[in-house]
């Protein structure tokens, strides 16, 4: 199994290494040759299996010789072992044929978790027999920053260093970043949005004498093993509800095309999805690209659902490989208009292909409070402002005759001023977390200026 780039000039790479470049040397992002397909009898056997046992069947075709079989399920049996709930992503029903995926069963209370504490794990086996040491360097816009501290933590061979949009995130987020006390643990708060820290962290990526000098690695959702860890989610909802011998849907509350994009991997794996919606709020770039052909970069609004307040969808550029036929030049070129004028038009031929499988809707910042209000007036379930994004979106998007999985992206309690003033309901965090707000915080405000933050991290090394 190899993996080649988006833009088409960065040589193909086994999985273990483009697990651990994250992004292209060309700037481009990894995606797989080939798909691995499941047979129908494989997506069949699935239903009401251990999520562990799923994740190996969907994972295992993806890493080749990377790892054995019996060590990525110690790996996988490990990532999970954390999570509050023994079915790690359950299924509820809100009303007829829609249902709510509960992805907040994590120790960070987000869906980011399945990815980061697989990756975690797999990193650690990589570079114990590499003997290598990294610097893991990230953007955030709330959730990808604690689940990476969370999953590397304390490592003796790993440095974290998370940018955050300083005020832009929740109370609850920050803290899950700043609270770590690990000396490995780097939590900086960069004066701008996550547009600008994602910008920076591609900039550093592309900066090669200093992406080699400090051993730079990724665990954005650019990193392939993100994606990939994130399809498990879909194969095991869609499995319970009765694929493949029926299609089901799925609406995704996203901003940075990730999460959706390892909906539209699970599809082209064969499983049975019939629309992948994607959910945004007031920020809704792919909304209006998916509606009007046209990428347009606008300015971040900051809303009640900060994790989805992006204006550059890196995962993107993934989807348009594929509709722009893998032709890497293509991509480039796409790539090069947006960088150089705020955006790009679509051709006809892509658009129509994008629509084939992708369907998108908006939510307002009213819509989203009276969702998260009526839905805990008609089934006692709690939202997060994320999730409710997408179970309004869901609502209009979602057939008679086809089941509707909603994914719920975060706890309630990760947002907790937002959900007390649509309902009046503070919700609490967890016993783990119990004392969140009582723990000091550490934290280091940078600008957003490359050779600044760049300075820093070598400082930190150093040390």
């Amino acid at each position: 199994m190899h993996y080649v780039s988006t833009r088409g000039q960065a040589p193909a790479l086994d999985f273990e290494a483009t697990m651990l470049a994250g992004l292209a040397r060309d700037g481009g992002l990894y995606v797989p040759e080939r798909i691995p397909e499941m047979a129908p009898a494989e997506i069949a056997a699935l239903a009401g299996a251990p999520y562990e046992e799923a994740a190996l069947r969907v994972i295992a075709p993806f890493t080749g010789e990377a790892f054995g079989e019996a060590a990525l399920s110690d790996m996988i049996e490990r990532a999970y072992a954390g999570f509050r709930h023994e079915a790690r992503a359950p299924l509820k029903q809100l009303a007829p044929n829609h249902f709510l995926l509960e992805l907040f069963h994590g120790p960070t209370l987000a869906f980011k978790d399945f990815a980061m504490q697989l990756i975690g794990q797999l990193f650690q086996a990589a570079l114990a027999r590499r003997g290598e040491r990294i610097c893991i360097v990230g953007a955030t816009s709330g959730d990808t920053g604690s689940a990476a501290i969370e999953a590397f933590r304390g490592l003796d061979n790993v440095d974290v260093f998370i940018l955050f949009p300083e005020g832009r995130v929740s109370e609850v987020q920050r803290r899950q970043m700043t609270t770590p006390q690990e000396a490995n643990v780097h939590a900086l708060a960069i004066e701008g949005d996550f547009d600008a820290a994602q910008a920076r962290v591609k900039d550093m990526f592309n900066d090669h004498a200093f992406r080699d000098a400090v051993g730079l690695a990724a665990v954005n959702s650019i990193n392939w093993a993100r994606v990939l860890a994130q399809t498990v989610y879909y194969v095991t909802a869609a499995a319970s509800l009765g694929a493949p011998h029926r299609p089901v849907s799925f609406t995704v509350p996203t901003g940075n095309f990730g999460d959706v994009f390892a909906g539209y991997v699970a599809k082209r794996m064969g499983l049975p999805i019939d629309k992948l919606v994607v959910a945004t709020n007031q920020n809704d770039i792919l909304h209006r690209c998916l509606t009007t052909g046209r990428y347009e970069v606008e300015g971040v609004v900051p809303s009640i659902s900060p994790s989805m307040d992006i204006q550059v969808s890196s995962n993107f550029e993934r989807a348009l490989f594929d509709v722009y036929d893998r032709d890497g030049a293509a991509v480039a070129q796409l790539m090069e208009e947006q960088k150089a004028r705020g955006g790009f038009a679509l051709s006809q031929g892509a658009l129509a292909r994008l629509r084939e499988v992708f369907a998108s809707g908006r939510a307002s910042e009213e819509e989203t409070r009276a969702t998260i209000a009526r839905t805990l007036e008609a089934t006692g379930e709690l939202l997060c402002p994320h999730s409710a994004v997408g179970v309004h979106v869901a609502e209009a998007a979602r057939a008679r005759d086809v089941p509707m999985v909603t994914l719920a992206t975060a706890h309630p309690a990760k947002f907790p001023d937002a959900v007390e003033a649509a309902t009046g309901v503070r919700p609490a965090l967890p016993p783990s977390m119990a004392n969140l707000y009582e723990r000091p915080e550490r934290a280091t405000t940078v600008p957003d200026d490359l050779a600044a933050i760049q300075d820093l991290i070598r400082e930190r090394l150093r040390r």
